[in-house]
C-alpha cells in the first residue's frame, strides 16, 4: 500500500490554496499556524493530506480548484502588493468571494490582455513550464511597417543579454502609415521577451495586448473583467 504524500508545511499551505508559499512560511514564522493542535514554526515540518492544518484558529483545508481568467487593463502591477503604492491587478478583483489566488506567469505594468489566476499551484506550474507549456499569442503595435525579411528575422531569433530570443511565428495583422500591429506567437516564456526581441531590431512597443493562451482566448471578455474557466477550458492548456 503506498505511502500518503508528504510536503512541508509552508508547501501543504500553499497546496491546499491558503495563501503562497512565502506567506506561509512568514505565518509560520510569527507563530500563527499549528498542525495537530500545537504551534509549529518551521515551514519544513512534514505534513500529508490528512494533517490537521490551522491559521489562526481557523483549519485550512485544501480548497476546490479555482482557475481564473482576467483581461488585465494597461497600467496595473501583476503583484499582490507592491512597495510603490501602484494599483495591482488585483483591484479587478475587489467585492469578490475568492478563495487565495495568484497570477500564473505575468504581464509587465505597460502590457495588456489575458492573465491567468489559480490557487493551483501544480495547474500554474504546468501552464507556466518554459518546455512543456502552452504557446502564447500576443497582438502588438509598434513604430514601423516591418516586411518580410523582419518577420522573418523575429523567427530566426538574436542573441541579447545572454538568452536567445525568437518568436514562434511572427505576422503582420494590419500597418498604417507609420506603425502596424503584428501578431507574435511566443513557444517559451522569458521576462518581457517580446519588448526585448523588437527593442534588438531597435522597433519600440506602442501597444501590447496578449490574446490568448494555447485554446484558450480573450473573446469579447471587457478590459478590467474576468471570468471563470471551465474544467474543460482548464485541461485544454495541456
Amino acid at each position: 500500500m503506498s505511502k500518503a504524500p508528504r510536503h512541508g508545511l509552508a508547501r501543504a499551505l500553499s497546496r491546499r490554496g491558503v495563501c503562497s508559499r512565502k506567506v506561509a512560511a512568514e505565518w509560520i514564522a510569527a507563530g500563527r499556524v499549528s498542525v495537530d493542535g500545537r504551534v509549529v514554526r518551521d515551514p519544513e515540518f512534514p505534513t500529508t493530506p490528512e494533517t490537521v492544518i490551522v491559521v489562526d484558529g481557523d483549519a485550512r483545508r485544501e480548497h476546490a480548484p479555482v482557475h481564473l481568467l482576467l483581461n488585465k487593463p494597461r497600467g496595473l502591477v501583476t503583484t499582490t502588493s507592491d512597495e510603490h503604492g501602484r494599483d495591482t491587478v488585483y483591484r479587478c478583483f475587489d467585492g469578490a468571494e475568492l478563495p487565495w489566488i495568484a497570477p500564473v506567469g505575468r504581464l509587465d505594468k505597460a502590457s495588456e490582455g489575458l492573465l491567468l489566476f489559480s490557487n493551483d499551484p501544480r495547474w500554474a506550474a504546468r501552464i507556466t513550464d518554459p518546455e512543456t507549456g502552452p504557446d502564447k499569442t500576443y497582438h502588438v503595435q509598434v513604430d514601423t511597417i516591418p516586411g518580410d525579411a523582419l518577420l522573418a528575422a523575429l523567427v530566426e531569433g538574436v542573441d541579447a543579454d545572454g538568452a536567445r530570443l525568437r518568436a514562434k511565428s511572427a505576422r503582420l495583422l494590419r500597418s498604417g502609415t507609420k506603425n502596424a500591429w503584428l501578431e507574435i506567437v511566443l513557444g517559451e516564456g522569458r521576462n518581457r521577451q517580446i519588448r526585448r526581441l523588437l527593442s534588438a531590431f531597435d522597433i519600440s512597443v506602442l501597444r501590447l495586448v496578449r490574446t490568448a493562451i494555447g485554446p484558450i482566448t480573450l473573446g469579447d471578455l471587457p478590459k478590467g473583467a474576468w471570468r471563470h474557466l471551465s474544467s474543460a477550458e482548464a485541461e485544454e492548456l495541456f
